[in-house]
């Protein structure tokens, strides 16, 4: 089978070597010409644990290729997948610009049955937008051909995009025949031999259920950081609190780690988008638009708890953080906590020396050395997590990478000159840290 990917973002890149992996033929399509080179080059865009391995070995084998043109693929191809980006508007909403764009295209030149599959994450009723620019498309042609629009949202964790797309625990596809259905079970079913998890729906289910997955996680994590914040008031532990409120069955204990707030790419748009369609069609989302509020004021809190204990005294001082990414096992630093709390310790006068195993690249990318922030701080880079405590008077932890969880306490006791730990995501024993002479803050602890 042959297949098209337009778009070589997270999804697409990870989608399309996936596919390949199965033995289906992909074309994976990018109108950025340097990204399109370096991928041919063997050279990963992003970071993504075990990807760079399975696109190499999918190029070798012949299945995964990587053009600059869709038009140039498309009589080759059953299926197209678009998988571009849907970044927020200025409004909240999804710009759809990319989407219909890839539409646009597809009805300028197919020259046969083709089905389109949008993988991006799109408002509901983007589908009917997308036939529409199809249809005005082939109209200029004065030709009439078949084509179907099909809806196949994501579910893929950054750190673990491999393993959701090879073993998923549902795959979602909204469809509008039952040809269009026969094509998506021929491509889905050899990921899922011995249990068919493959829920056909319509269109509009389909886009909405994607958003409504993520609007409930992102509800689950800002209602533990509310719990948290009331815990610190009242004296109670929020991790007790999880551990007796995730043990019912019918709540569960996932989602439920309180921290500094959620980033990413997915949960902050999707959020925001959602509330926006609601909007538009005369529905206010009280609990949606509650939980983007929260998320926004949880990320200041790792700062107002380092203000609260040390005041002026922040002018000057070296601020250790570890955790740049706003999750572990990736580079993706989009809405991440970090960016909020280094903005607020740029303006309060620190100098601030971060680290991440992955995102220290993506970190400069976006903030260079902080001379461009307002504030009289500036931003240092270290070798490695101790370095980047090397003389602070506080150390920030913000990602809870592996590699933070068992520090030296004894070296860092040393290399600090002020022994003063907030834990931003939890990760820590209190009593052990607090033995080892230092100051500890966490979140509703």
């Amino acid at each position: 089978m042959n297949i098209a990917i337009v778009g070589t973002g997270y999804v697409g890149l990870v989608s399309g070597a996936c596919f390949s992996e199965m033995g289906v033929d992909v074309t994976c399509v990018d109108i950025d010409t340097e990204k399109i080179a370096r991928l041919n080059a063997g050279e990963i865009p992003i970071y993504e644990p075990g990807l760079r391995e399975l696109v190499c070995r999918n190029v070798e084998a012949g299945r995964l290729h990587f053009v600059t043109s869709l038009a140039e693929c498309l009589d080759n191809v059953e299926v197209v997948f678009s998988a571009v980006g849907t970044p927020p508007d200025e409004d909240g909403g999804a710009d759809l610009s990319y989407v219909l764009d890839v539409a646009r295209t597809f009805g300028r030149h197919i020259n046969r049955y083709t089905l389109l599959v949008t993988k991006s994450t799109v408002p509901v009723g983007t589908a009917a937008k997308i036939k529409a620019e199809i249809a005005a498309r082939l109209a200029e042609r004065g030709v009439d051909i078949d084509f179907e629009v099909a809806s196949n949202p994501e579910f893929l964790k950054e750190g673990a995009a491999i393993k959701d797309f090879m073993s998923p625990d549902r795959v979602v596809v909204g469809v509008e025949s039952e040809r269009a259905k026969a094509v998506m079970t021929k491509l889905y079913r050899p990921f899922l031999t011995n249990n068919f998890r493959v829920y056909f729906m319509d269109i509009p289910s389909a886009e909405m259920t994607k958003y409504a997955a993520n609007a409930m996680l992102a509800t689950r994590i800002s209602f533990m950081n509310d719990i948290a914040n009331l815990c610190d008031r009242v004296g109670a532990d929020v991790n007790m609190v999880r551990k007796g409120i995730g043990t019912d069955a019918r709540i569960g204990g996932k989602f439920l780690y309180s921290g500094c707030g959620y980033g990413g790419s997915c949960f902050p748009k999707d959020v925001k988008a959602l509330a926006r369609t609601a909007r538009e069609n005369g529905c206010v989302m009280r609990v949606v638009e509650a939980v983007e509020a929260t998320n926004e004021a949880q990320k200041k809190v790792v700062f107002e708890k380092l203000s609260s204990a040390l005041g002026t005294e922040l002018a000057g001082m070296t601020v250790a953080v570890w955790g740049l990414a706003f999750k572990p096992e990736t580079d993706d630093m989009r809405e991440a906590p970090s960016l909020v709390v280094i903005e607020s310790l740029v303006a309060a006068g620190s100098i601030v020396r971060v680290y991440d195993p992955v995102a220290m690249a993506e970190c400069c990318r976006r903030l260079g050395d902080g001379c461009s922030l307002p504030g009289d701080g500036r931003i240092e880079y270290a070798s490695d997590m101790y370095d980047a405590a090397l003389g602070a008077g506080a150390l920030l932890l913000l990602t809870e990478w592996k590699q933070f969880r068992m520090p030296s306490w004894p070296v860092l006791r040393r290399v600090m000159t002020n022994p003063l730990i907030v834990d931003g995501r939890n990760i820590y024993d209190r009593s052990e840290v607090e033995s080892e002479g230092f100051i500890y803050y966490g979140i509703g602890r």
